[in-house]
């Protein structure tokens, strides 16, 4: 909970002013979320759309306002990942979080209403992009331990909201029935839920691994968001080999703009008001590359279309180049080269001495005790227990970046940033075939596939045949001419995804003759020539003498801690043997 901080807005008459009246301001990247917050919570009770320039800002923004308005509901509207014209489906979790955040400001959610009115943070793109009106749409439901429940008719209700039922449960949008039990991957859930009946009563609802199958642990309800954008009768269907136009497919002329589907309550926030241009105009051309410019109007909105209505609707427009408005929120990224948390308590105590309310927000409450208890000069108070501002705060909490304000006399330093911890390396994968197939589940029908006994082959389905009086299953491999395969599925060790340059469909192999066994003598010569110009290429970077670097720097260790990415062990390996 850290929505008593957000009253530090109060510090800046300037904030005051922008969240009473509006208007355009610069806002440092570090202190962006804070600031956004802060205005929706001193701004009047009423949804809130923010935009942000591209679907990964977006995700980011909407991650860090959760933290920082919670109990408040801030859904995240991503683009739909695919183009319309494409005639691809989009993944079932891009397609749940966006029919979950249009339900939650429409009002339709299970969870409406819970925490206050609801904050959508979108993607310039997805603004882009025409929504079905809501009567085309399927919607959410929730489950919860103890109501009532019929399997069959909740298995007809997710077919229809867009869901595959399968034998067993791998991943999002599917779900199996077996016996009292049903196993679903909810769209927009973590985790998949296995819900145990007593006859017809929920009796509990657990999370499990998709992997293993084993539960993990007990939950009291879960929303159930769709994985179609359209309802079961409203969906296209065309045969294989067919590409129809897509307005045969789709009911165009009930698709609308986005703002216009929202309607005019919800105040409009743009986060990054310097990108968001570009973005759309670079959208906008990559549509029109697939659609005629007229044909792009049924399914997408033009920039001059946005950017108008944008104009008109945002009441605060925040920039990321300084210098551009009068009035201007700058921060300082937090994020220092301590080594340990004693070298982190000194860095604490220059700012608590410097007038800051100062606050470490921990992803984990447990780390936050800990640290707390092993501190040796200061002492540490949560948020919700209200300490005073000169003291140091500790909250629970999991943010991205932290800042140090002046002109709101506020440090907010997650836990990731107080000081630098050696990132233990994750144990080496096993290294597998390029192209290996973990399990049947890999294969599609149309597959090309590469058999080492008999060469590449197009993977046509599984067929269950008996032969001397053993039934079983084999895969069916089709090669050039009218030549077949019937492997066994216990020979699936010698069967590879077919991986080939520049994406283009291989030839097929002729069973018989010798111009597979060719083919593989040829290639294993090769790899035992490069094999060979490696060791020669060791051995001589053995035998040269090399550079002894000087030790590492404050310089160097800062930049090391500031590097936003994750080493991979090859690349860690690397650093390691240059120092």
């Amino acid at each position: 909970m850290l929505a008593p901080l957000l009253d530090h807005l109060a510090e800046s008459e300037d904030g005051l002013a922008l969240a009473r009246d509006g208007g355009e301001a610069f806002c440092s990247s570090a202190l962006r979320p804070f600031l956004i917050a802060a205005l929706l919570a001193h701004a009047d009770e009423r949804p809130a759309i923010v935009v942000a320039a591209d679907d990964r800002a977006a995700g980011e923004l909407a991650a860090d306002l959760s933290a920082w308005l919670a109990p408040r509901r801030v859904c995240f509207y991503p683009s739909r990942g695919v183009t319309y014209e494409s005639h691809l489906a989009p993944p079932p979790h891009l397609v749940g979080l966006r029919i979950a955040a249009l339900d939650a400001l429409a009002g339709d959610s299970p969870s409406a209403g819970a925490g206050g009115a609801p904050v959508l943070v979108v993607s310039a793109p997805a603004l882009s992009e025409k929504v079905p009106d809501p009567a085309l749409r399927p919607h959410s439901f929730e489950l919860a331990v103890g109501e009532l429940l019929d399997l069959e008719e909740c298995a007809q209700t997710l077919v229809e909201m867009g869901y595959e039922r399968v034998s067993q449960v791998e991943d999002r949008g599917q779900f199996a029935l077996r016996g009292g039990l049903l196993d679903l991957f909810a769209a927009t859930a973590e985790r998949a839920v296995r819900v145990e009946m007593f006859d017809i009563e929920v009796e509990s609802l657990r999370t499990f691994s998709t992997f293993t199958q084993r539960s993990l642990e007990s939950i009291e309800r879960i929303e159930v968001a769709p994985a179609a954008e359209l309802a079961l009768e409203h969906r296209g269907t065309w045969l294989e080999g067919e590409r129809p136009d897509i307005a045969e497919l789709l009911p165009v002329d009930r698709f609308r703009p986005l703002l216009e589907l929202v309607g005019d309550d919800p105040a409009v926030i743009v986060a990054a008001s310097d990108e968001i241009g570009p973005t759309l105009r670079d959208h906008w051309a990559d549509v029109c590359a697939a659609f005629h410019d007229a044909e792009a109007h049924h399914l997408y909105v033009a920039p001059e279309e946005i950017e108008a209505v944008l104009s008109a609707r945002t009441r605060i427009r925040l920039h990321s180049l300084a210098g551009t408005t009068p009035v201007e929120f700058h921060a300082q990224a937090a994020g220092g080269v301590a080594r340990s948390l004693g070298e982190a308590e000194s860095a604490l105590e220059r700012d608590l001495r410097s007038g800051y309310r100062t606050v470490v927000t921990w992803a984990r409450r447990g780390d936050g005790e800990r640290a707390a208890h092993n501190l040796a000069r200061l002492t540490a108070n949560w948020l919700e227990d209200g300490p005073p501002q000169d003291r140091l705060t500790f909250a629970q909490a999991s943010l991205r970046e932290g800042f140090i304000a002046a002109g709101l006399r506020l440090a907010v330093i997650p836990d990731h940033l107080l000081f630098h911890r050696r990132r233990r390396a994750p144990a080496r994968p096993a290294v597998g075939r390029r192209g290996a197939l973990r399990s049947f589940a890999d294969l599609r029908a149309g597959d090309f596939v590469v058999h080492e006994d008999h060469g590449i082959a197009r993977f046509a389905g599984f067929e269950t045949r008996t032969v001397a009086g053993v039934t079983r299953d084999y895969l069916y491999l089709e090669y050039q001419g009218d030549d077949r395969v019937f492997a066994p599925t216990d020979q699936f060790a010698k069967i590879s995804r077919y991986v080939g340059a520049g994406g283009e469909h291989p030839t097929l192999s002729r069973l018989g003759g010798t111009r597979w066994d060719t083919l593989k003598a040829r290639a294993r010569h090769a790899a035992q020539e490069l094999a060979g110009e490696l060791l020669s290429l060791y051995v001589e970077r053995k035998r040269r003498d090399g550079h002894a670097f000087a030790a590492d720097g404050d310089w160097q260790r800062e930049f090391e801690q500031r590097f936003p990415y994750t080493e991979t062990p090859d690349q860690r390996e690397a650093i390691e043997l240059v120092k």
